[in-house]
């Protein structure tokens, strides 16, 4: 029946966010950022405390991507444990939905010195990555959260002032999905008025879940994981 729960293997019943991914996909998941967990591409490497490679429902239909690995999730691992990830777990709360309905990732794995912007060289290093986890998670919805993550994977310069709230269709690695550029959480921490802005978007990601569930899978996925990196902005 259309929009009922599903079950997957172990009686865990799905809610109607997360996707049927095959078993073989989520094993491949784990392989994966148990290999990401020694990556040594780029400078940032030498002064992490452990790669953070993403956490969630390896099954979802909504991914959210943002910048960096702060202090708290270099030491615990995870992104968005911080205050930033506190309101986003509200904004979630706020359509129905939780972290555990919900992959999260960052562009980067590894933590900046003093959580200072990527630099685009550390972004290039990394985007492989992020492309990958897309493939193995087979989200319809992509939600970007400010501008680096907006910058990479639309493959164009407009920041995320100009295009929040406005999605877009686009081809991501091999994988077609709705790519939907958000503020970042942080952004709503330093200027409380962006709060507003951040529900009115986030209010509208049930409709653009519905509205891609109901898209045919395309015949021929066309590769298109060569955006160039994003340019060396903050969160607005």
């Amino acid at each position: 029946m259309a929009g009922a729960d599903r079950e997957r293997p172990g009686g865990v019943v799905d809610s109607p966010a997360v996707s049927a991914v095959p078993v073989e996909h989520v094993d491949e998941l784990q392989a994966y950022a148990a290999e990401v967990a020694a990556c040594t591409r780029c400078r940032l490497a030498q002064g992490r405390t452990q790669v953070v490679f993403g956490a969630g429902n390896p099954r979802a239909e909504l991914m959210f991507v943002g910048e960096a690995p702060g202090f708290h999730e270099d030491k615990q691992g995870l992104p968005f444990v911080g205050q930033a990830g506190k309101l986003l777990e509200k904004l979630l709360a706020g359509i129905g939905l939780s972290r555990q309905d919900v992959y999260i990732v960052n562009t980067l794995k590894c933590r900046p010195p003093g959580n200072r912007d990527p630099q685009p060289d550390e972004i290039e290093a990394c985007e492989s990555h992020l492309f990958r986890q897309i493939e193995l998670i087979q989200p319809t919805v992509v939600a970007t959260l400010g501008n680096f993550a907006t910058k990479l994977l639309s493959g164009r310069p407009l920041g995320i002032t100009r295009v929040h709230g406005q999605e877009q269709t686009t081809t991501l690695g091999s994988r077609e999905v709705v790519l939907y550029p958000l503020y970042h959480p942080a952004a709503a921490l330093y200027t409380p008025a962006m709060l507003k802005v951040l529900e009115s978007d986030f209010a509208r990601i049930p409709e653009l879940l519905g509205r891609a569930m109901m898209q045919p899978e395309p015949e021929l996925a066309l590769v298109s994981a060569s955006a160039t990196p994003a340019e060396q902005l903050g969160l607005f």
